[in-house]
């Protein structure tokens, strides 16, 4: 179309994302009509931009490929300290025996992301929003108890997780690091900007190059690494089961369904854009999101394998195989891998932990919030939100409490998968009717192979749950 740019035809012509062009629109950077429903931009309004020195327009594209979408975030959410520990005991008592999953478990992990995200993007609305329109309030409000539940205890335990790491590095006394830890915790997510503080979220997502960092120093035999993805070695008998079972309730857990979604809603609320030209603008949204969801998840099963490959060939091969937390971890590291590996360990627990804390209890507070119709979301002041911020306070509050009166983490956790398992079976399969509901989705319900995948895990889900619930009914731990 003579005089007028598509946003594809930037992107081919010109190399300018699709996202950056939204950027570059919103900030009166780019000129841009709609035509039969599809977003242009200007040739007049695209010359003037390209004229601008070239210093002016790399200072535009730096600020804006900083930002690292809610996938990557997500993603990164994922690896709490928790699910190093998890990650770290199945390291440490199979070796490479479970590194399999880190492989199998992506593409699952994708489509449940991608359909949370989807949803999001077009509906406007936050996953609870969605469910509660879909299935009813009393149902959703049962899940979203139990969510905020479970959520709550990962706090806790994430909690002692890191203020018992900063104890190892500093040596200061385990409970004050932890009230102090907390209180920064609450005053960033309460206090500090949506913007600002997603620009910290997404500073945090480079601690997870600690674990990286680590399992290339030990030098593993990369040789053995990529024979044990290969050609998965199952073992029949219930340690191995149980540890496919935690590893699976680890990865894909309830809140980060919810956190993604509302993120979506967030991100556009921060650019303008929820209500702005929606209709012509969901196909690039949701091209965007899913390299976002991709890139996301794919970080976080990379760091899920090199945490097994750390355990495995440092305490594993050495006969350390009682590690039950990520800081147990981290000290069982020093005397064979050397404290610079151990320090490298421990500074990710704690980068992780002050990444996926707000993760946590913002992704209850979202959820609560949609289903009892409060005002939410990290761009809207405490004063206007005092319901939605005050059960990120709480919850995170609660978690301090555990740590203060003594609750065992682990009994803790594992009480809380359970409960997981439970609640993210039932939304797996909520979640994936939603997104093939052509009066919700409209022209945008999930694709085949997010189906194909989705199903996949509703049905392994449906089954670790199922396993689970046996465990804790005849006391198998």
């Amino acid at each position: 179309m003579f005089g007028l740019y598509s946003l594809k035809a930037l992107k081919k012509k010109h190399n300018i994302s699709i996202r950056y062009a939204r950027h570059l629109i919103l900030n009166k950077h780019l000129e841009a009509v709609v035509k039969n429903g599809q977003v242009f931009v200007t040739e007049e309004s695209l010359k003037k931009f390209l004229a601008k020195s070239k210093k002016e327009r790399k200072e535009h594209q730096k600020s804006f490929v900083q930002k690292i979408g809610p996938g990557i975030i997500t993603g990164a959410a994922d690896d709490d300290p928790s699910g190093i520990g998890t990650y770290s005991t199945v390291g440490s008592r199979f070796g490479l025996g479970l590194s399999w999953m880190a492989l199998y478990l992506l593409p699952m992990m994708t489509a449940v992301q991608e359909t949370c995200a989807r949803i999001g993007i077009v509906t406007g609305k936050g996953l609870a929003g969605s469910l509660k329109k879909k299935f009813g309030n009393p149902t959703v409000f049962i899940l979203v108890f139990l969510l905020i539940v479970a959520n709550t205890i990962n706090i806790g335990a994430d909690i002692g997780a890191v203020a018992a790491s900063i104890r190892m590095i500093t040596g200061i006394n385990f409970y004050l690091a932890a009230i102090l830890f907390t209180s920064i915790i609450i005053l960033l997510e309460v206090f500090v900007k949506y913007h600002q503080y997603a620009k910290i979220l997404r500073w945090l997502v480079l601690s997870l190059a600690a674990y990286l960092i680590t399992g290339i120093i030990i030098q593993p035999d990369w040789g053995e690494v990529l024979r044990s993805l290969a050609v998965p070695k199952i073992e029949f008998n219930t340690e191995y089961i149980l540890a496919i079972v935690a590893v699976l309730g680890t990865t894909i857990s309830p809140y980060l369904f919810f956190w993604q979604s509302s993120q979506e809603v967030e991100e556009k609320k921060d650019d303008g854009t929820l209500s702005d030209h929606r209709s012509a603008i969901i196909n690039e949204e949701i091209h965007e999101m899913r390299k976002d969801v991709v890139s996301g998840m794919s970080i976080a099963n990379l760091v899920f394998l090199f945490i097994v490959i750390t355990t495995a060939f440092v305490l594993f091969k050495n006969g350390i195989t009682n590690i039950e937390t990520a800081e147990q971890a981290a000290s069982a590291l020093e005397p064979f891998a050397g404290q610079f590996a151990a320090h490298i360990f421990t500074l990710g627990i704690i980068g992780t932990g002050i990444l996926a804390i707000p993760v946590l209890a913002g992704a209850s507070a979202y959820a609560i919030s949609e289903v009892l119709k409060w005002r939410e979301g990290l761009s809207l002041k405490f004063g206007r939100a005092h319901g939605f911020y005050g059960i990120i306070i709480l919850s995170t509050f609660v978690g301090l409490l555990m740590n203060l009166i003594g609750i065992n983490p682990i009994t803790a956790l594992y009480y809380a998968a359970v409960i997981n398992g439970l609640v993210a079976s039932v939304l797996l399969v909520f979640i994936f009717k939603i997104g093939s509901d052509k009066e919700i989705m409209g022209a945008h319900i999930s694709p085949g192979w997010v189906k194909a995948f989705g199903t996949l895990a509703v049905v392994f889900m449906g089954i670790s749950s199922l396993l689970l619930i046996i465990t804790f009914i005849l006391g198998i731990k």
